[in-house]
């Protein structure tokens, strides 16, 4: 059984190209939704430890906004969807035209739009992998949360610290009126998913 820090090179640029066109289709969706041209720059994807995934998002005690979906089927796992403020705003501003100054404004309503954004870029993401893998993956109704980003990230590291210290982060930068938004992605299949993943794109024996 193979754990993130043991991943090889082949194995590494097999989940970046996941990584890749995951986030492509993800900016596709949002851009349907909101009814206007969205860009995302080529994305970054990378292993990281969990400490090193919180300072990577905005450190630990940084607010932020989260969608967090459960994964199953042929693969478990947990997907996140962190959403910065500046996204948040387009979103709203283009669904339900306001903004908030800040988190703590979100109401009912606005809460249900970004569940609904961050909804649909996760199971936009994860259908390019199921498509990709050929697996089953569904998933359960997705979970919202303000809350510091460190709090957030508990949930992964505590359905599946003691498996793995590391995750997989995938970044990139949607572009939308002339605007740039960070777009932060976090997957963490557990090991048992992990190696069979691999092993069903062709990249790894399982060994």
């Amino acid at each position: 059984m193979k754990n993130y820090d043991q991943l090889n090179l082949l194995e590494l640029d097999t989940l970046k190209e996941i990584g890749s066109i995951g986030t492509g289709n993800a900016a596709t969706a949002l851009s349907d939704l909101l009814g206007k041209p969205v860009r995302i720059t080529t994305p970054e994807v990378r292993i990281m430890g969990y400490n090193e995934a919180i300072e990577w998002i905005g450190g630990p005690e940084e607010i932020t906004a989260g969608v967090l979906v459960k994964l199953g089927g042929q693969i478990s796992g947990i997907m996140l969807s962190v959403q910065k403020l500046e996204f948040v705003n387009l979103v709203l501003e283009t669904m339900l035209h306001k903004t908030v100054e800040d988190y703590s404004q979100l109401e009912n309503l606005e809460a249900s739009a970004l569940v609904e954004v961050g909804n649909i870029m996760i199971s936009t993401f994860i259908n390019a992998l199921s498509g990709l893998s050929g697996l089953s993956i569904t998933l359960t109704v997705p979970c919202f949360a303000v809350d510091m980003q460190g709090a957030i990230l508990t949930v992964p590291m505590a359905e599946y610290g003691g498996q793995s210290d590391h995750i997989m982060t995938i970044g990139g930068t949607f572009i939308c009126d002339n605007k740039q938004m960070p777009c932060r992605l976090l997957l963490s299949p557990d090991i048992r998913s992990l190696n069979f993943l691999l092993r069903k794109l062709g990249v790894s024996s399982g060994e």
